[in-house]
């Protein structure tokens, strides 16, 4: 067999499928420097994911199950209707980690609607991770929110006040990070990347709403994007999915390589 009719290498394989373990949208997991990888038994997962009164006791409960989800173990069926009711939960923590317990199983159709319900999650990790979950199902739906996930974030005030930045052009940004006040209120990221650009003027006074700044998308998240959407593409992705095929200087050159990946499948 000649090189031009090889199929994809162990490595192109795997780049393009690796959706399927875990996600890495999940800044939750260890909320707030909480370790959660202390071991439960069946009747404690039972107790913690009821227990309202400690959404940490529910994330951990989480944390335990999602890996069996991954292995295959049945036995975490009995916990799917409730961790299906946690996509409606107030906390947003446990909303981004319920979503990402979801998509480890896409055989699941209590799980595959939840996750559809939760592409209008306010919380823009939910979102995300609700959208890999749902590329696990083969389910285009997802596709508006993994194109969001390659482009530039928009950050609008959430009140009105004097605007002071904290940041400038070029900081990198993780998720929390303090980027500005509006009088007297943090404006904290909801998302890790850099910020792009400023779009108002710092010592201006704002309103609810406006458009405050840019954030440039991390790379872990670009990098989950293209190996969900070489699943559930279509070549209308393609504007978007392009514009990574090019090596970064500061970002893993595994990213421009799924990025032709991903293109090269959705060309055909």
């Amino acid at each position: 067999m000649t090189s031009a009719t090889k199929g994809p290498s162990p490595r192109a394989t795997l780049l393009a499928v690796g959706t399927a373990a875990a996600f890495v949208v999940v800044p939750f997991l260890f909320w707030r420097g909480t370790w959660f990888g202390r071991p439960l038994t069946d009747a404690q997962i039972d107790e913690y994911l009821n227990d309202d009164a400690k959404p940490r006791h529910i994330q951990h409960a989480l944390a335990q199950i999602s890996p069996r989800i991954e292995r295959g173990d049945r036995t975490t069926e009995r916990w799917y209707p409730r961790i299906a009711h946690l996509a409606r939960h107030p906390v947003p923590e446990l909303r981004v980690t319920a979503a990402w317990a979801m998509g480890q199983d896409n055989r699941s159709d209590a799980f595959h609607q939840a996750l559809a319900g939760m592409l209008r999650d306010p919380e823009p990790v939910a979102r995300r991770n609700a959208a890999l979950g749902l590329a696990r199902f083969n389910d285009p739906a997802a596709r508006p929110e993994l194109r969001a996930m390659l482009r530039s974030y928009t950050l609008p005030a959430p009140h009105g006040g004097a605007l002071r930045f904290r940041l400038k052009v070029g900081d990198p940004v993780g998720q929390g990070t303090l980027l500005a006040r509006v009088d007297d209120g943090e404006i904290r990221s909801p998302l890790p990347g850099k910020l792009e650009r400023k779009i108002a003027t710092d010592g201006a006074r704002v309103a609810a709403g406006d458009h405050l700044l840019a954030l440039e998308p991390s790379a872990d998240h670009v990098w989950e994007a293209l190996r969900a959407l070489y699943l559930v593409g279509t070549p209308e992705d393609l504007p978007d999915v392009d514009r990574f095929t090019q090596p970064r200087r500061d970002w893993p050159e595994r990213i421009a390589e799924q990025a032709r990946l991903t293109a090269g499948r959705l060309r055909k």
